[in-house]
């Protein structure tokens, strides 16, 4: 992680991920968003592909599904995104769709958390 990359006033810094099975979790956002994740503790933590935002899998935490704060990851191609997300347990939550010059989708991780996905269209 690159030295004052999280420390960004106003930033989104950290994100708790509920995860009954935290190391599945881990897996999961690695293989499909090319996070990096420590995964020598109970709750394995993670660092996003950019570097700006860390946090952790907890296991204590109940799974929200739909319901609370929606987080959207920037990736290059939705589609490909989306066969990834459904080869490693993932599930589509919402179709592509347009949403003026992006192209916007939301998925559901194996243990039920939405996560959105958008692009440049």
């Amino acid at each position: 992680m690159a030295e004052g990359s999280v420390f960004r006033p106003g930033g989104i810094s950290y994100v708790r991920i509920p995860a009954p099975d935290p190391h599945r979790a881990a897996a999961f956002y690695r293989d499909v968003f090319g996070w990096t994740v420590h995964t020598d503790r109970a709750n394995p933590s993670f660092e996003d592909a950019t570097g700006h935002v860390i946090g952790h899998f907890m296991s204590g935490l109940l799974v929200v599904g739909e319901s609370g704060v929606l987080i959207y990851v920037y990736v290059d191609s939705v589609d490909e995104t989306l066969a990834v997300v459904t080869a490693r347990g993932g599930e589509v939550a919402q179709q592509p769709y347009p949403e003026g010059d992006l192209r916007v989708a939301s998925l559901r991780d194996p243990a039920g958390n939405i996560i959105g996905l958008w692009q440049r269209a």
